[in-house]
């Protein structure tokens, strides 16, 4: 657990001092099928100024901090991107490689190597904000042995800066 307490400083102080384009804060459910505990989560993710920005789609780098009442912790950085439309609406989704530590021993997804991937749908408002509905899957890939995986159900409230 200490590796990822340090992660989390890491990702609170060292992007701080960035211009962030936006943090998301979100908070939802685990869903870890047969097996495991299910729990409240909490999902915390920054986002920073886009370097791909076309008519509809923007991509940047982000970062990613899950946790959940059983104790389970995530963090985690790669791409994202989001389609949005004039209307409002947007499509977001991600990948991000990173940490995961289990909380409950049930909850063991194979290894502490996990990959994140993310899929939202959302509505931004006129002053930037937007809330969506996301569902997040952790899964090792299958480059452990064990890869059982876990989803993750959040609505989600984006702040931008």
């Amino acid at each position: 657990m200490t590796r990822i307490y340090i992660a989390i400083f890491v990702l609170l102080f060292s992007v701080t001092g960035a211009m962030a384009q936006e943090w998301t804060v979100g908070l939802g459910s685990t869903d870890f099928g047969d097996q495991g505990t299910d729990s409240a989560a909490f999902d915390l993710e920054y986002r920073h100024t886009p370097f791909i920005q076309k008519r509809v789609l923007s991509v940047a780098w982000g970062a990613n901090l899950g946790l959940s009442a059983e104790g389970d912790a995530f963090i985690g950085g790669g791409i994202w991107s989001r389609w949005q439309w004039q209307s409002g609406w947007f499509i977001d989704n991600s990948i991000m490689p990173g940490l995961f530590e289990e909380g409950t021993a049930g909850n063991d997804l194979g290894s502490s190597f996990e990959i994140r991937s993310l899929l939202g749908v959302g509505y931004q408002f006129d002053n930037g904000h937007a809330i969506s509905a996301s569902i997040s899957h952790k899964s090792n890939a299958s480059l452990a042995d064990d890869n059982p995986g876990m989803n993750v159900y959040n609505i989600r409230y984006h702040f931008r800066f």
